[in-house]
């Protein structure tokens, strides 16, 4: 944070100071100017051109004059603001607001309007500098209580006049006096949204674009003699056939020529002749700031860090970290790391190797993100033994800068990408990471694994703030945007080699077949354990020739009653002995992929057991490279297999969500024989083909998933009203209130959400004259909040019908469990008996209001049976969540019980879901029990919390995390 000496009455807002990704994918920092930049800004200015100058002023303008100078860098921050964009520490553009009253003239707080103007330096035209700054002074004049902006720009300006057209705000444009006169309405809209968040989408793709897949790069810290992991570094990217430049660099050579693994070596990277995309940093942490230094001076675009040392290792090292991303962003640079693994993109055009995995994986369509550089190297591994390639892969260790999100934006649009695998330890914006993923599985699908959920936290070494969520709630709103959740490193490769491979499923309906009936009726058990919908088996005997499996493969693969074929197979014992001996296992595989060839629309598995001459033969129909274990030594670059092999999801592209950039071409090839995955296990494959079922559904119904209802009896002017009124008592301050039980009620009423009224009973007498007033049949409990939801206890008597069972209840009750001064007791009318639920809403800094419903009691607890949606939840939505609980059955008619409302369900949680969302200050709705009857509900309690909301920091101006 910078310190002006003498700037103004108000204090410096450092909260306004942002790093952003630029539109070619370099970074930039934007924050206030201030009185101490008058150099920077004659500097800035001096470089900018004459025209740029004339459009800027609408006169020629050589100079600023001293008056100039003092102008620009002086603001109040209120009503005169100016921000900077800067690379290097030096201004690349500004951009500054004074506000004016209705007729143009200066003028100071409440006036709501003000005059903005821009200037970029010529150099960095086109980066897309404007768009941001406009982002940022936007959002700092909504806070300063300025909601238009006007500004003047000559129509020969056409960069500038296109900068605020293709804003999306709401804007007004007229012609006066020879310049354009635009009118800006500042609140967001959902065009504006969109626009940034697809101007978001390019640049942090092409950020990661640039880590990928660069022209050069120089290993900084490769060491003169083998080992060490510059070195090693240096080899594998030399032995991986890298196609563009490669360089040493390692400050300790000798002057002069100098080559290590055959390729130029050099004390520095500003002694390189040429640019340089990128640079591997594998020197001590204390001598990278230097080496960061160097290679920002010579114009490096991006870093992976190699290095440990930083908050992996303590406070230190944390405070090292946040100083090597500042440095390096200052720079316009990315960083991968530190602590990091490396990257690799087995792309034909690069062939990039700059990891410490010793051999370029055979190429594929998987893309592949971990945090762990050790649980890398083994899906690496993994994937090569079972036949699966990858397009390419990040290791990003502490992930300081580029995170998961980042790379989910490359791999949305990556035509060589066609499935994304990700290994995260932890999550730093779930709310950001939840829309990008439901973007991206719209296209392709997106597979999870989420180490460290029962640690409490995230492994030291990341930096970024971890928004702690419960680990059911993270798993039912991945379901929700699409994202396959898996529990294990396994499951996960698993999952990729069926989606790589294999077309998406058309349905539930499982074909088996196989020589063995013990193992197609475990594929049988399994099947109906995942929920799918298994045929009989079909035992082929276990006498079962190769051409036997492709004639019975190819039978169900043309039967139009199955959506998936599970293949088993086990050692033969007929006469023509162990079909895993005498090369027989390619025989079988052979006869499986031309059967599978000839009808190529439906997923096939195989289930395997003791014949890994049948798994390694099909996964040798891929994969020729070698496996990416640990041994020293390089070999020879693998010739990748055709990327056609294994592009086959059938299923349409979907229309992406609104706010989102054009979903990438390239993404839904046609249906193709593929790899066909095998698995040692039939509860492995058929967990792998279920997930790709249920992720098939979600994709055809991502086009339509639903609306939200416009219903009667909702009055939002008035609820917003009262709320206003709630949050301004002193009852509330700044930590919010929880409501009364009258005024939640009526808080609620405005949304057509009525609550039974439960009225005191402090003593037998007003029990009974309660009763009088709601009418018999009439309920009596407890409210205490030691015996809420504590049945077991007896703090409920239920269907009173005469005041004689209520006086005698009352006296049970108060003899059996205190005082009525300690039970709070409360008299309620019996409702139509039917199923206790229990429906939520709650503000999540991390992702947002959530919508969750559950049956209510202390099984449902226990186990956890609560579904989850975001808020806004839509009618499908809400329809699929009640649905979803395992005690769902009890809903819909259970051992003939009969079948409550669940349309009158739908729409409460409809309303709810509405409520919090037209209002963010609800931070918090409990509903409980909401009994639920055959015909209609009853809500008997409600709780309503009131608070300032948290911060949206997805809906403001683009910026990178900050530490």
């Amino acid at each position: 944070m910078l310190n002006p000496s003498d700037q103004s009455a108000h204090a410096y807002p450092d909260h306004w100071e942002a790093d952003v990704v630029l539109r070619d994918g370099g970074t930039a920092r934007i924050r206030p100017i201030t009185t101490d930049d008058a150099e920077r800004l004659v500097s800035f200015y001096e470089q900018v051109s004459d025209e740029s100058k004339y459009y800027r002023f609408f006169a020629p303008y050589p100079r600023l004059s001293a008056k100039d100078v003092r102008h620009f860098t002086h603001h109040d921050y209120v009503d005169r603001v100016g921000l900077a964009a800067t690379i290097g520490g030096e201004f690349i553009a500004t951009v500054r607001y004074d506000r004016i009253d209705e007729h143009g003239h200066p003028a100071t707080a409440p006036a709501a309007d003000a005059e903005v103007a821009f200037l970029v330096q010529d150099a960095h035209q086109g980066r897309g500098v404007a768009s941001a700054l406009l982002e940022h002074i936007a959002a700092v004049a909504r806070e300063r209580g300025i909601h238009r902006f006007a500004a003047e720009v000559l129509p020969a300006n056409t960069k500038m006049i296109k900068v605020f057209t293709d804003a999306g705000y709401t804007q007004k444009r007229s012609f006066e006096d020879g310049a354009v006169r635009l009118h800006l309405d500042l609140e967001p809209t959902d065009r504006s949204l969109a626009v940034q968040r697809a101007r978001e989408q390019r640049a942090e793709a092409r950020s990661v674009q640039r880590l990928l897949a660069p022209g050069s790069v120089a290993v900084v810290g490769a060491g003169r003699t083998p080992g060490g992991v510059g070195r090693t570094v240096l080899r594998n990217l030399v032995g991986a056939g890298f196609t563009g430049r490669a360089y040493a660099v390692n400050s300790a050579l000798p002057e002069g020529p100098a080559t290590l693994e055959g390729v130029p070596a050099h004390r520095s990277v500003r002694d390189i002749g040429e640019p340089v995309d990128l640079a591997v940093v594998a020197v001590p942490a204390e001598r990278v700031p230097e080496a960061v230094a160097d290679c920002g001076e010579h114009g490096v675009r991006g870093l992976v860090v190699l290095s440990a040392g930083y908050a992996e290792s303590g406070p230190a090292g944390r405070e090292r970290q946040r100083a090597l991303v500042r440095q390096a962003r200052s720079y316009g640079m990315r960083v991968i790391g530190p602590n990091a693994f490396g990257v690799i993109n087995t792309a034909d055009g690069a062939r990039l190797n700059a990891s410490l995995a010793p051999q370029l994986p055979a190429a594929g369509r998987i893309g592949l993100f971990t945090q762990s550089g050790a649980i890398g190297i083994a899906l690496l591994a993994g994937l090569h033994r079972r036949g699966a390639g990858v397009s390419s892969f990040v290791s990003s260790g502490n992930r300081a800068d580029v995170s998961g999100n980042d790379i989910l934006q490359y791999w949305y649009e990556d035509p060589d990408t066609d499935v994304v695998l990700l290994y995260l330890e932890s999550i730093g914006n779930p709310r950001k990471f939840t829309r990008l993923a439901r973007r991206t599985a719209a296209v392709k699908p997106v597979v999870v694994v989420k180490g460290a959920r029962h640690s409490g936290s995230a492994p030291p070494g990341h930096a970024v703030p971890v928004t702690r969520i419960p680990h059911a709630t993270v798993s039912a709103l991945l379901r929700q945007a699409g994202v396959i959740r898996v529990d294990t490193v396994t499951e996960l490769v698993d999952a990729g080699l069926l989606l790589a491979g294999q077309p998406l499923p058309a349905g539930p309906r499982v074909a088996i077949l196989g020589n063995s009936e013990s193992l197609g009726l475990l594929t049988y058990d399994a099947c109906l354990t995942e929920g799918l919908r298994p045929l009989p088996p079909r035992d082929l005997t276990t006498a079962a020739t190769p051409d036997d499996f492709r004639t019975a493969l190819a039978a169900a693969l043309h039967d139009d009653a199955c959506d998936a074929v599970v293949v088993t197979a086990i050692p033969s014992v007929g006469p023509h002995g162990g079909i895993d001996t005498s090369g027989e296992g390619e025989v079988l595989a052979a006869a499986l992929r031309a059967a599978r060839a000839a009808a190529p629309a439906k997923p096939v598995v195989v289930v395997h057991v003791e014949l890994g001459a049948l798994a390694d033969a099909l996964a040798a129909a891929t994969s020729t490279a070698p496996a990416p274990e640990h041994p020293t030594g390089t070999t020879p670059p693998p010739t990748p297999p055709a990327p056609a092999a294994t592009r086959a999801h059938t299923q349409p592209t979907a229309t992406p969500p609104t706010g989102t950039a054009a979903p990438p071409t390239g993404t839904t090839p046609p249906a193709t024989p593929g790899h066909i995955p095998a698995y040692p296990a039939a509860e492995r494959a058929v967990r792998a083909l279920a997930e790709a079922v249920r992720y098939a559904e979600w994709r055809r119904k991502v086009a339509d998933p639903g609306r939200v209802p416009e219903y009667e009896g909702i009055d939002e002017t008035g609820a917003a009203a009262r709320i206003q009124d709630l949050l301004d008592t002193p009852e509330a301050g700044e930590r919010g209130v929880t409501l009364t039980p009258d005024d939640a009620h009526r808080l609620l009423g405005r949304y057509g959400i009525a609550v039974r009224p439960a009225l005191p009973a402090p003593d037998p007498d007003t029990a009974v004259r309660a009763a009088a007033r709601l009418g018999y049949p009439v309920a009596l409990k407890t409210t205490a909040p030691h015996l809420r939801h504590r049945p077991d206890l007896g703090g409920v008597r239920l269907d009173l019908a005469t005041e004689e069972q209520l006086r005698a209840a009352y006296t049970e009750l108060t003899d059996a469990l205190g005082k009525p001064t300690e039970l709070q007791p409360v008299v309620q009318a019996m409702v139509p008996r039917g199923v206790d639920t229990v429906v939520r809403a709650a503000i999540d800094p991390g992702v947002g209001a959530v919508l969750s419903f559950g049956l209510a009691g202390a099984p449902s607890e226990l186990l956890g049976d609560t579904a989850h949606r975001l808020v806004p939840a839509t009618d499908r939505d809400v329809a699929e969540q009640i649905r979803s609980i395992r005690t769902a059955p009890l809903l819909f008619g259970w051992r003939g019980s009969a079948p409550v409302d669940t349309a009158a369900l739908e729409e409460l949680l409809l309303r709810v879901s509405r409520l919090v969302d037209d209002h963010p200050e609800v931070v918090a709705v409990a509903l409980e029990p909401v009994v639920v009857a055959p015909r209609g509900l009853a809500v008997l309690g409600a709780t309503v919390r009131l608070a300032p909301p948290p911060a949206r920091t997805d809906i403001g101006p683009r910026r990178l995390p900050s530490y």
